[in-house]
């Protein structure tokens, strides 16, 4: 068991439970910066964490721009002091109205959202006008994912330019996404990257040329983020979020980054149903299922094993050293993808200095906070 893991008394710990080492969370934010090379270039997500206390975390380190996926998010970000959201997701239907009464409730916190299509831009408008409200609208940018967003090309300059001459939208910038890129080799991911650069800066000296303004370009995740990071891009945040907890699934791929696992899940054995197997309380409605299975954790307190069964309460695995574990053992697992992982519980147990020191309640989890 690694020595940074260590908890002195788990005997009131129920299991399975979301466990975030916050001396581990302080160094990963630290890694941020130390990466982006001051607080001011970074805007990172809070996907992955979707709770209060880390982002005043990050505020308190001086990182005031903030990246999220929901109205939830952007909430609890707002009600947390955060300045400056980016709600980097298109916003459609009655979500537009949403975002109108989000503008009302915390008026202190610019935030922007992204578009890529006329009618996204045309919705928006149409809700910010009902309420009298301005709203910064960043055009998204797809290289390559092909998930949302619109080609760098012809036909964005003349979708930033219908954004930049709506009267009750402001144009914000660019959002540039490269989710697809997490080829393991630093190399690849550096070719990969460079071949982004052309078209979005072919685009970017298109729109500086027609005099509209571009105030920000957000690149990036986390895999690709220590390759923009060392790229001379002075208008450039960038938005990390996995790396904030971090997780098995980046941590054994992307040697380069700085990051420590910060969210583990505490498991006990509750059957031992063959000579071979144990089979721990660690089902798919405690830990993120999207991995392909057999690799959805790292179990630290098993020398070797192999996953047999995970259904929605139970994890299964075979190894020869199961005369070691009776019902009632504890054993931690590192999250291959922690992101989902979060998101299934309600609160995190919060340890520093190796003792439980509260609970963090994981709030954005939800769809809907104050705000319908």
């Amino acid at each position: 068991m690694d020595s940074r893991y260590q908890i002195d008394d788990v005997s009131q710990i129920c299991s399975p439970a979301l466990l975030f080492y916050k001396d581990l969370i302080a160094i990963n934010i630290r890694g941020m910066i130390q990466l982006a090379g001051r607080p001011e270039r970074l805007r990172p997500h809070a996907k992955t964490h979707k709770t209060r206390e880390i982002a005043q975390m990050q505020l308190a380190a001086g990182i005031t721009r903030h990246k999220c996926a929901t109205i939830a998010e952007a909430e609890l970000l707002a009600a947390a002091g955060v300045p400056d959201v980016l709600l980097a997701y298109p916003i459609v239907g009655p979500n537009c109205c949403r975002v109108a009464k989000l503008l009302q409730a915390y008026p202190h916190t610019r935030f922007a959202v992204l578009a890529d299509h006329p009618l996204g831009i045309e919705k928006l408008a149409a809700a910010m006008s009902e309420g009298g409200q301005t709203l910064d609208v960043l055009l998204d940018i797809n290289v390559g994912q092909d998930r949302t967003g619109v080609l760098p090309d012809e036909s964005a300059v003349r979708l930033y330019q219908s954004l930049a001459g709506c009267r009750r939208l402001r144009a914000g910038g660019l959002h540039v996404y490269d989710g697809h890129n997490h080829q393991e080799r630093l190399e690849d991911r550096q070719t990969a990257v460079a071949q982004h650069l052309e078209p979005v800066f072919a685009l970017r000296d298109r729109l500086l040329k027609l005099k509209l303004p571009l105030p920000r370009i957000v690149f990036g995740g986390t895999p690709t983020f220590s390759v923009w990071t060392k790229l001379n891009l002075p208008e450039a945040e960038f938005s990390p979020g996995t790396c904030v907890l971090y997780d098995a699934g980046y941590g054994g791929k992307f040697g380069e980054l700085p990051f420590t696992p910060a969210a583990l899940l505490l498991t006990r054995v509750v059957s031992r149903p063959t000579p071979q197997r144990v089979t721990f309380d660690l089902g798919y409605k405690a830990i993120a299922s999207d991995p392909p299975a057999g690799k959805r954790c790292r179990l630290l307190d098993v020398p070797e094993y192999h996953e047999v069964l995970h259904n929605e309460e139970h994890l299964v695995i075979e190894t020869p050293f199961a005369e070691r574990f009776q019902p009632g053992d504890v054993a931690f697992a590192i999250p291959t993808h922690v992101c989902p992982t979060v998101a299934l519980h309600q609160h995190a147990q919060v340890i520093e200095g190796g003792k439980v020191v509260g609970r963090w309640r994981i709030a954005a989890r939800d769809r809907e906070l104050t705000v319908y």
